[in-house]
């Protein structure tokens, strides 16, 4: 997969997102429909930062990596 996270997208993924969703999900009850949909979008959201890709930044050509100076 193609690397097009930057580390603050990947932090905010990883350390606000994810935990608020499983936060979301017990409030929600975690065995009910939206608890198992909160628990999977947390899911989503640790994988997708932990392998710095974003499926859903491919289609809009999105890009949050920082790029590297080339060598002249």
């Amino acid at each position: 997969m193609k690397v097009n996270m930057g580390p603050l997208d990947r932090k905010i993924r990883a350390f606000v997102v994810a935990p608020l969703l499983i936060v979301l999900a017990i409030v929600v009850g975690a065995g009910s429909v939206g608890g198992i949909i909160l628990f999977a979008l947390a899911a989503i959201m640790l994988a997708t930062a932990a392998m710095s890709s974003c499926p859903l930044y491919l289609p809009f050509g999105l890009n949050t990596c920082p790029t590297k100076p080339t060598k002249s």
